[in-house]
């Protein structure tokens, strides 16, 4: 992880002096963690530690205590019952033996941090892992999620559309397209202003993708076949390694989310990406990134025998303020977002293309991530 490492911010946090509830900026360059931080602060705090014969409430505060520790915060006297229980670093753990997470009585928020521990069978602490909410809609299998976006695509005749042209005004000044590589960075690392590729650079790399074959793992093996196109980006970027945290987005020091499409459903998580709710990343000069700031790279595929072929790439900024040649969106809450324009009982973007509306998806309260294993276990 370049710039600032894990344990700065435990060190800073105990300078402080304040405790987990005291509310912190996401972003702030000092106190507040990173995901990727705090997932490595809590496995340095956590791994091995021995819960064997004690009762589950006891166990939750032991939990608790040694996060406190690991993190840099004191221990409090008592836990609060809060939503959630760290509230400063917007996370809560759960310990559990089985690989499906379950959240009941609260809706998934994209910006609060899950910490999902995992134990052995003699009550053993093996590994901490730590997303969003919007990366674990991204991993639901249930159907149950109480919202979720999606969208559908209906692509032009261009097998290569840059359409965005330019990043968002808060990101453009940090943009330098004179980076060639990144020897010594990592895809999972955190942004940096020196590092950042503009929009169209990303656009430009990428182009060479369409065309090329790749193994297709079978139609019910969607993450596979995206794990294979997510390492071709890293190299294509210029990284002369692959890194996937499994967080959003997908090469996190380029703010990039990877896509690809093999059939017209494309999931947009919690969030719409023209929202403007900060990131959980570190800030990039004096701006904090949000997700209007992402980039998408969305490739189109096709599949169904053992070779598959990327026939297209759209790259673009802010999908739903720019992307409407070929996003729509539909909503049964009643609001519409920023860009969009009342038509009928449902929202619908402004466009001189055609274009599918997007669905929410509504259902009960209770969540669950099923074979989550790839991401808890050892």
């Amino acid at each position: 992880m370049g710039g600032k490492k894990p344990q700065d911010y435990k060190t800073a946090i105990r300078a402080w002096g304040g405790g987990i509830y005291e509310s912190i900026p996401i972003g702030h360059p000092d106190l507040w963690i990173p995901t990727p931080y705090l997932e490595v602060l809590l496995n340095g705090g956590l791994c091995g530690l021995n819960l064997t014969g004690y009762p589950l409430r006891t166990r939750s505060k032991i939990v608790k205590s040694a996060a406190c520790e690991a993190l840099g915060y004191p221990v409090p006297k008592t836990f609060k019952k809060t939503q959630p229980r760290f509230l400063g670093q917007q996370f809560d753990t759960y310990t559990q033996k089985s690989n499906n997470l379950q959240i009941w009585n609260e809706e998934l928020s994209p910006t609060r941090r899950y910490a999902v521990i995992r134990l052995s069978d003699d009550d053993i602490v093996l590994r901490v892992k730590v997303v969003n909410g919007q990366t674990l809609a991204m991993h639901d299998t249930t159907g149950t999620i109480t919202t979720k976006y999606q969208a559908n695509i209906s692509p032009g005749r261009s097998t290569h559309e840059l359409v965005s042209a330019l990043d968002t005004s808060d990101m453009q000044p940090y943009a330098k397209s004179d980076v060639r590589s990144f020897p010594s960075v990592r895809p999972t690392d955190e942004p940096d202003p020196d590092t950042l590729l503009p929009i169209a650079e990303v656009f430009r790399r990428l182009s060479p993708l369409v065309g090329q074959s790749f193994r297709d793992p079978g139609t019910d093996q969607e993450r596979n076949r995206g794990a294979a196109l997510h390492e071709r980006v890293c190299r294509a970027l210029g990284y002369d390694q692959y890194g996937d945290s499994g967080q959003f987005p997908d090469i996190r020091h380029q703010l990039l989310e990877v896509k690809l499409q093999t059939s017209p459903t494309i999931d947009l998580g919690l969030v719409l990406p023209n929202s403007i709710a900060p990131l959980d990343t570190n800030r990039i000069g004096k701006h904090q990134p949000r997700h209007c700031d992402t980039r998408y790279a969305l490739f189109c595929g096709n599949s169904g025998t053992e070779v598959g072929e990327l026939n297209a790439v759209h790259v673009c900024c802010s999908i739903l303020l720019s992307f409407k040649r070929i996003w729509g969106w539909e909503s049964n809450r009643g609001a519409n977002p920023p860009g969009l324009e009342q038509s009928g009982d449902h929202g619908s973007l402004k466009s001189d293309s055609s274009f599918l509306p997007c669905s929410v998806m509504t259902a009960n309260r209770l969540f669950s991530v099923a074979g989550f294993c790839f991401c808890i276990s050892k």
